[in-house]
This record gives structure tokens, C-alpha cells and sequence, in this order.
């Protein structure tokens, strides 16, 4: 596909390696990620873009391989929209295409600042589109808010590139995957070959690989003291029933009532919205007799509810129990758009969709952790755990660092769907990155638990009702990304993006490569 223009082939060839991006985060049988096909995949849009002789044919192939591949990774909002919030099904789909589209843009300003910007000299080459497809990650990660799900390092979470997570986070892990997946991508060129710090370069790659496969740079770290036992609530009601006083309302309230007084573990934690109703909604007495269950003993809990109401304005909130204690509370700080908060200009578009809470207030992005049993408890609500810069912030104090992260969700919006592994994915990396465990409550799906290496030691079937009850033992040490994150967020991996935007503006590439 030696192509001036990126013709029929050239766009069929981007668009399936697309697919196989998507793919490669979650393969639909058995949700496991599959870090070699991802590296394959940017590979094969890497080799299709050394193979445009024009900047702008670069671009629309950088375009359609996002398109394809961000499509293929959140198709499932295409449920949220139609088959829960009424949307009709061709303007439903169209969103998902449309916000594929748009955040492809990223991608495609990446391609083209690469093939204006490529020297033909290999090494410089890949260094290069690592460092522009690191600026495409973190641009769709933080812009309007950012919706980072389905970056590529997400898909090494089992892969010998997860090594590098608690040194430079799932966005570096990224980068070194886009430069790999180039120096792949070269190898069908003679004249890279050829080139002796292509070879090096080559080598180191092949090189890094095998350390990290070997983990050599994972030390284990000193665990924080004894165990904490957890019980975790998945109640599995149905979406559609969920907010409905005649079915999930009494459902919910009956079923995490129950359970949250009986439930034998030093920690008791119930999903996102578990009970559904704002505190003025509720039975008189009912939040109290669940406070008063846990004011004596040694049982503490987790509870999501949203707290407010409609004229003051409302949370999606957490509220944490202990004997001896003050209510905890926790407000979510990041929002997920149309779903809980609705962007300038946009009012016509939900109001087309039937979403109850859509509208809440913000909570700090900084908050006080849970302390209990000698842990510090940090709780995240659905989707806050995509943003490691955010929970790094809570890493400024060691002496106040969460032990224990607890991901609290509901991804019943989203049905059956491939949504559930690669969440669980998120939180996996989540818990490499800082070296923390995560314990995960759902609705439908993937209530687990995670230890501090990443590795899911238990978990619950998806779409069933249950308590997952296990240990947890959390961390005490600081990694080195925890260290630079809490003080500098994304900075460094900005100006790493921003010098390599700099050098391609500064060059031109005669032509393409053979």
C-alpha cells in the first residue's frame, strides 16, 4: 500500500486496525486486554502514515484509525442514550459517531504534525510519534472536561509495559507504545534497517520489553499493617427499574438495608446511587436507622446516595459510617457529561433524553479520605477513577495518602456490554500506577477486588445479586508517580508532547518512505 493519497485500501487498512485498537483494550470474549495487538494495531497506522507522501493524506488516515477505534470502544453509550434515556436510535447512534469523530480530530493532528515533522531518519522518527500521540492522549483526556476512556496504555494493564505504571502512569505507558509500535512499523523498511541507530534503537526497545516482562523495577512494597476485611454489595437492579418507586426504589432500599445491617466484614460498601432517592425522598427514618446500625461495634460502612435537593441544587455523594465517628461524606468531583452535568448549549439535547439527577454539583477535587481500621479509604464514583492526575492529588501529604482506593459504580447504563471489563481494566491500572488497591462496588459489574500489583483477586459474576466478601491489604509507600503527579499533574508528559509539536513544526520530509 505504497500510496501517494490515502486511497480505498489505505482508508480500509486504517479504519480495521482501528477496530483491533478497541479490541485490543477488551476482548469481547472474556474481557482481558491484549497488549500485543494493540502495539500491532498503531503499528499498522504507524506503516500506513511513513507511506503518505502529503501531510493532510496523513491526517484523514489518522482521523478514520480513531474514528474506527473510539467507536468501537465506547459504542455502548449508543445504550445509555437510546435504550435507557430514550433517545431515538438513529440520533443516538449518530452521538456516538459524532463524538468519535470529534475527538479523532486529536489523533489526526497527530498524524499531521507527524508526517510534516518526520526527518526519515527512523529512531527520530518514532521518538516523534510517540511524543505527538502522548499530546493526542492527554488533549482528549483533559479537554471540555476530558473523556480518556480507551487510551491505548489501558491495554497493558496484564502486558510487561504495566512495569512502567508506578513510575510514569498509563500516559507514559502510552507513549512508549506508540514509539514501539513505530519501530514495528519500520522494520519493513530496508533503509531503516539499514541504519544503525535504528538498530539501536530497536535493541533498547527489545531491551525494555524484557525488563519490565521480568518486573525487575516493581519492587514490592511494605504492606500497611494488617488486613482489612470488606464486604461488597452488588444489587443488580435493573436500569430501566431503577428510579421507579413501584419496582427498583422499594427493590434498592429493602435489599442494601438488609445487607448493610447484616453483612459480617469490618467494611460494608454499597455502588453509586445504591439507594436512589434524595434524603427528603427517603422512608422517615430510614437513613438513620442505617447511621444508628453502625454507631457501635466494629463495623463501618460506605453508602452511595445522592444528598441535596432539586431547589438547593444536588450531589452524587458517599456517606461513611463508623462507631465513634462523625458522618463521612464524600461529593464526586468529576462529572460525566449529559449524565450528570449538562455543557453550555446544551440543555435542547437532554432534554430529549429521560436521565433522572442529571444535573449535579460539583464536589473538591481534593477531600479527606475514610479513616477505619487503620486504613485511609479513599472513595471514587464510577468514571473519576480514568483520572490518575485527580486521585494523585490526595498523594500530596504521604502521612495523609490514601491506603485503600474504593470505586464505587453504576455501569447498568450500559447494559452487558464490554463497558464492565474495561472498567475494571481503569481500576487495575489505577491500582498499578500508585501501587494501592482498589476495592470495586457495582451495580451489575465488575465488583472486585484488586490488591496493589494490579491482579484481581476476587470478583463477582456480572448482572447477578451478591456480596463479595474477601480481604484487602492496603499500601503505605509512595511510587514515583504518585511523587510527581501530586506536585505537577500532567506537566511533564505536556512539555514531552509540547517539544515534540515544536520539532514537527520545525521540519519537512522530502517524500514518502519505501
Amino acid at each position: 500500500m505504497n500510496l501517494p493519497a490515502p486511497r480505498g485500501a489505505a482508508l480500509l487498512a486504517a479504519a480495521a486496525a482501528g477496530v483491533l485498537q478497541a479490541l485490543a483494550l477488551a476482548w469481547p470474549d472474556g474481557g482481558q486486554p491484549l497488549w500485543w495487538l494493540q502495539l500491532l494495531s498503531l503499528g499498522v497506522l504507524a506503516g500506513l502514515l511513513q507511506r503518505q507522501a502529503r501531510p493532510r493524506a496523513a491526517a484523514v488516515l489518522g482521523w478514520t484509525f480513531a474514528t474506527a477505534w473510539l467507536t468501537g470502544t465506547f459504542w455502548w453509550l449508543f445504550i445509555s442514550m437510546h435504550v435507557y434515556g430514550g433517545l431515538a436510535a438513529p440520533l443516538a447512534a449518530a452521538a456516538v459517531l459524532l463524538l468519535a469523530g470529534f475527538l479523532a480530530l486529536y489523533y489526526a493532528l497527530a498524524a499531521f504534525l507527524w508526517r510534516r515533522g518526520a526527518t526519515g531518519r527512523p529512531a527520530r522518527d518514532a521518538a516523534l510519534f510517540a511524543g505527538l500521540w502522548l499530546g493526542a492522549e492527554l488533549l482528549r483526556g483533559t479537554l471540555f472536561t476530558g473523556f480518556p476512556w480507551g487510551a491505548g496504555g489501558y491495554a497493558h494493564t496484564d502486558g510487561p509495559l504495566a512495569a512502567l505504571a508506578p513510575w510514569i502512569g498509563v500516559y507514559g505507558i502510552t507513549a512508549v507504545a506508540a514509539w514501539l509500535a513505530c519501530l514495528l512499523a519500520q522494520l519493513a523498511s530496508p533503509s531503516a534497517r539499514g541504519r544503525r541507530s535504528y538498530r539501536v534503537a530497536v535493541l533498547a526497545g527489545a531491551g525494555l520489553l524484557a525488563a519490565c516482562n521480568a518486573q525487575t523495577w516493581l519492587a514490592a512494597p511494605p504492606p500497611a499493617g494488617g488486613k482489612l476485611r470488606v464486604a461488597l454489595l452488588q444489587g443488580n437492579i435493573p436500569q430501566d427499574e431503577k428510579f421507579e418507586s413501584g419496582s427498583g426504589v422499594p427493590l434498592a432500599l429493602q435489599w442494601y438495608g438488609r445487607h448493610l445491617g447484616d453483612a459480617d466484614a469490618q467494611l460494608v460498601v454499597a455502588p453509586e446511587t445504591a439507594i436512589p432517592l434524595l434524603p427528603d425522598q427517603l422512608p422517615d427514618g430510614y437513613l438513620d436507622a442505617l447511621r444508628a446500625s453502625f454507631a457501635h461495634g466494629s463495623r463501618a460502612a460506605l453508602l452511595g446516595i445522592p444528598l441535596g435537593n432539586f431547589q438547593a441544587g444536588y450531589t452524587n455523594s458517599v456517606l461513611g459510617f463508623a462507631p465513634g465517628a462523625a458522618t463521612y461524606r464524600y461529593d464526586k468531583h468529576h462529572l460525566v457529561p449529559f449524565g450528570e452535568f449538562i455543557p453550555p448549549l446544551f440543555k435542547w439535547f437532554t432534554r430529549m433524553m429521560n436521565i433522572p439527577l442529571g444535573d449535579f454539583n460539583r464536589g473538591a477535587v481534593v477531600q479527606p479520605s475514610f479513616a477505619w481500621a487503620g486504613q485511609r479509604l479513599a472513595p471514587n464514583i464510577c468514571y473519576e477513577d480514568l483520572f490518575g492526575e485527580e486521585l494523585g492529588k490526595r498523594f500530596a501529604d504521604p502521612a495523609g495518602a490514601p491506603t485503600i482506593f474504593v470505586n464505587m459504580s453504576n455501569i447498568a447504563w450500559f447494559g452487558d456490554t464490554v463497558a464492565i471489563p474495561q472498567h475494571l481494566q481503569i481500576s487495575r491500572m489505577r491500582a498499578l500506577e500508585f501501587q494501592r488497591p482498589m476495592i470495586r462496588a457495582t451495580n451489575t459489574g465488575a465488583t472486585a477486588i484488586i490488591d496493589r500489583f494490579g491482579r484481581v483477586t476476587r470478583e463477582l459474576p456480572r448482572l447477578t445479586r451478591g456480596v463479595l466478601v474477601g480481604e484487602v491489604e492496603g499500601g503505605t509507600n509512595l511510587t514515583p508517580f504518585a511523587r510527581w503527579v501530586s506536585r505537577l499533574g500532567l506537566a511533564p508528559l505536556w512539555i514531552l508532547a509540547a517539544l515534540a509539536a515544536l520539532a514537527a513544526a520545525r521540519r519537512r520530509l522530502p517524500g514518502p518512505q519505501p
